[in-house]
């Protein structure tokens, strides 16, 4: 049985999406001969680039023509372009990079190269050895928030938006978002991860990244998660390392200071995106989302990915953190902001309790300080507390300019 169009979900957008990322790329590419933009397939890298940089010829690297004369004669490949290039998926061709040092060293003309990768390992080791100083990089995830909202493409309920997540093309081309995951993970899977780790029983991997979504906003124990798909310890830390170095998870570190209580030390697993892990979850339209064993722990993913979107499209790498003690208390997000720390809860029901400031108020006891504390909900209303100031998710921008 067919899906139904996204229409029946959200009006579909013919049009280019601005993303908030493109001054922060501009603003490199005067500074830097080189600008990488990496992120996930699919999350509007090449849109972005070609957009930005309408005459500079674009380049491929996934066509293996290309590729193979890229990889045989790089400076010959290189020589065509004495204004420069888009690179597209350039962590085909890792060894282009140090051919590519040698050009910029020479010419020394800012925003000369654009490049894009879709994953981490090759990539971020190739820069390191051979365009460290002479690159800025940019991370593009999947559209966020406030890009959502100005292109009038928010779905009008929350549990529409945690189904069909943030890729550009379901928004732009008004594809149903089951059909799309359904090929995205196929194409993912046989493209990309057969070739990082090889795997030879595909089920398997499967049924581990189906495990990961249902371990989404939750403890990350390797050992657990290994003897549920069937593998060892070893091959699920490798696996995650590969979903990380892919953009489809991340792991969100605790805080280390302990206040006098016993910590936990374990990270936090999230999917980037809500639609993908719904997907994988099995959820078939959004009304399932509403009672779904998971819903808390979905709207958390949103709100942490929301938060990694606005921070990336602003160049800031500064990490965030959970706290959580042995006794189960927690807070959701910590922001380090200079010598202060913002606690961030997040709650995915739609009204206010009072239970949902219990862990501010001990976290201010802990720490001695009075904080600018945050409250994310699932509701409507926002408030401005003495413990927190309180944003439904409609509003969540306030907070997200404000941390």
């Amino acid at each position: 049985m067919l899906t139904p169009c996204l229409s029946s979900i959200l009006p579909p957008i013919f049009m280019f999406i601005h993303r908030k990322a493109a001054t922060l790329v501009q603003h490199l590419a005067q500074y830097y001969p080189v600008v990488a933009i990496t992120g996930p397939r699919q999350s509007g890298k090449t849109t972005l680039v070609k957009s930005l940089y309408p005459h500079k010829p674009y380049i491929n690297l996934e066509s293996l023509e290309q590729r193979a004369f890229a990889l045989e004669d790089p400076q010959g490949f290189l020589k065509q372009y004495p204004e420069g290039a888009i690179l597209d998926e350039v962590q085909h061709c890792p060894a282009l990079l140090s051919d590519l040092q040698v050009r910029v060293d020479e010419k020394k003309q800012y925003g000369e190269f654009i490049i894009t990768g879709s994953q981490q390992f090759n990539l971020v080791a190739a820069i390191s050895q051979s365009l460290a100083g002479r690159i800025g990089m940019v991370t593009l995830l999947p559209l966020s928030f406030a890009e959502q909202q100005a292109a009038s493409a928010l779905p009008n309920t929350i549990g529409e938006l945690l189904y069909t997540g943030a890729y550009p093309a379901i928004y732009e081309r008004g594809i149903p978002p089951r059909d799309w995951y359904s090929q995205y993970v196929m194409t993912y899977l046989e493209r990309d991860i057969r070739q990082l780790i090889r795997v030879h029983e595909l089920g398997t991997f499967q049924r581990f990244l189906r495990l990961c979504a249902a371990r989404t906003g939750q403890l990350l124990n390797l050992s657990q998660l290994a003897m549920d798909a069937g593998i060892t310890h070893n091959t699920a830390k490798a696996w995650i390392n590969v979903l990380e170095a892919s953009y489809i998870v991340f792991l969100l570190q605790p805080y280390h200071v302990n206040f006098g209580k016993r910590l936990i030390k374990s990270p936090k697993l999230y999917f980037y995106d809500t639609g993908l892990a719904s997907w994988l979850l099995g959820i078939q339209d959004p009304s399932q989302i509403t009672l779904h064993p998971l819903r808390g722990n979905i709207f958390e993913t949103w709100v942490i990915s929301e938060l990694l979107k606005s921070r990336f499209n602003r160049g800031e790498v500064h990490p965030v953190y959970f706290w959580r003690d042995s006794q189960g208390h927690e807070i959701d997000l910590i922001i380090e902001k200079g010598a202060e720390l913002i606690p961030i809860e997040i709650k995915s029901g739609q009204t206010i309790n009072k239970d949902y400031f219990s862990n501010i108020i001990l976290w201010e006891k802990l720490t001695g300080k009075k904080s600018a504390a945050w409250l994310v909900y699932a509701g409507d209303v926002m408030q401005k507390r003495t413990i927190a100031s309180v944003v439904g998710w409609k509003e969540m921008d306030k907070m997200l300019e404000a941390v």
